[in-house]
């Protein structure tokens, strides 16, 4: 039996992949599930700990706590080394992606019946953009704490190199393929030469022709779609008595889900209610209202969520209108946000032209011309944003576009690539 597994640790959603004849690639690790939610939700009610969709469906569900979700985002910056206050106890960053990394190492050995001890992890290109030394310190701190968490062998691998192997796995001839990895932090691309009888040798470095990526993900997607069509509805943009704009701090905390807490400190609500005073306009104090009833019912992870619920409407569907009934003014008025696919296409343009220019580079430096590349391979639950993939797929007119499963394939790839590391 093999001892070995592929964790992809991710932003938002985290998988286990193993190599077992006639057995499912991934394991399961919420009910029947393969995928886990990357959350933890500490209740405060009962001090009990839960984690994925349940911890999502407790806090939900109007408990009181601490939710914390994006652990992946902490590392490779000076925060990791920091602490958070959970129930009136300080815990450090570094506990709390150990806990998280322990639960899904537990889960999976109960799915496939026997102890894991040595494991691939998936990791990005680059966890920090333009910075050797914050990356390199990103990968041992993650090394750090899946020791911690119980593993004892580890290696590491390439996200979109993982998905690769996964992809090679189903294809009968050689093909040069540009993976694309679109996750909740990031979007790494690989140009790797894959074939069927290349899947059989142990060392692929020869087959890998470039790797490059940018830090940018689906929670940035999430990100600038509040900013542009929900903090609006809070008072974003508005003017004070003084003729300045109401500040604007306030609402890039909320729109960002590791910073979403420190909004909820006396501090910043006696800012608050200064800020409030100096509104003289009708519409704007109406709005401010929403902010304020926001802040005090704590409800800004349930407003992080509800922007990602209408990215990934928008992924299928031209308009969207969503009810937002938290955000309720003095009066007790709810209101929705009513989005086109334009208006959502505008608020991110910028993040999906750094995206091109990441897939650009990665063909520039591979000394690859476009036309050469045989296939696309997107993978990773954020390349389902309509227009990222149509302009990563333009860089590339002629290679057919193949979608693999966007959230199991560096999974799987990664246990294929623990059996040739640890077997």
């Amino acid at each position: 039996m093999a001892i070995a597994c592929g964790v992809d640790f991710g932003t938002s959603n985290s998988t286990v992949g193993w190599h077992q004849p006639g057995k499912p690639a991934l394991l399961a690790l919420e009910e029947d599930k393969t995928t886990l939610p990357s959350v933890v939700f500490f209740n405060a009610e009962d001090d009990h700990v839960s984690y994925g969709r349940a911890a999502l469906s407790t806090y939900l569900a109007g408990y009181e706590g601490r939710l914390m979700r994006s652990m992946k985002s902490l590392l490779g910056t000076s925060l990791i080394d920091g602490q958070t206050e959970v129930q009136g106890r300080a815990l450090p960053f570094r506990q709390l992606l150990a806990y998280f990394i322990g639960e899904l190492k537990k889960r999976a050995e109960q799915s496939a019946g026997q102890n894991f001890t040595q494991a691939v992890f998936g990791r990005p290109v680059y966890f920090i953009d333009d910075d050797a030394a914050a990356d390199k310190k990103a990968e041992a701190t993650l090394e750090e704490i899946a020791r911690a968490a119980g593993f004892r062998d580890i290696s590491f691998q390439y996200e979109p190199i993982a998905a690769a192997f996964d992809y090679e796995s189903r294809i009968d001839k050689e093909e040069l393929v540009l993976i694309a990895d679109i996750g909740g932090g990031t979007s790494d691309f690989s140009l790797v030469r894959l074939s069927p009888e290349r899947a059989k040798k142990t060392e692929r470095r020869d087959d890998i022709l470039g790797n490059g990526g940018v830090h940018i993900g689906g929670t940035d997607f999430d990100k600038y779609l509040s900013l542009g069509h929900v903090m609006p509805l809070l008072g974003l943009g508005g003017r004070l008595g003084s003729n300045t704009d109401v500040p604007s701090g306030y609402y890039f905390n909320l729109a960002t889900w590791h910073t979403i807490n420190l909004n909820y400190t006396q501090k910043i609500w006696r800012e608050l209610q200064d800020v409030y005073r100096d509104i003289s306009d009708a519409n704007v104090r109406d709005r401010f209202d929403r902010l304020l009833y926001l802040i005090e019912q704590r409800d800004g992870h349930w407003l992080a969520l509800k922007s990602e619920e209408g990215k990934i409407l928008l992924s299928s569907q031209d308009q969207i209108d969503l009810p937002l009934e938290r955000l309720r003014n003095k009066s007790g008025t709810a209101c929705s946000m009513n989005l086109d696919q334009a208006g959502f296409q505008t608020s991110i343009s910028h993040l999906i032209t750094s995206v091109e220019q990441a897939v650009a580079k990665v063909l520039s430096d591979a000394g690859v011309k476009a036309a050469e590349v045989d296939t696309v391979f997107f993978t990773g639950g954020s390349s389902g944003v309509r227009g990222l993939r149509d302009r990563i797929g333009a860089i590339v007119p002629d290679a057919k576009k193949v979608e693999g499963d966007l959230f199991g394939s560096i999974g799987a790839g990664l246990g294929l690539d623990a059996l040739r590391k640890f077997a």
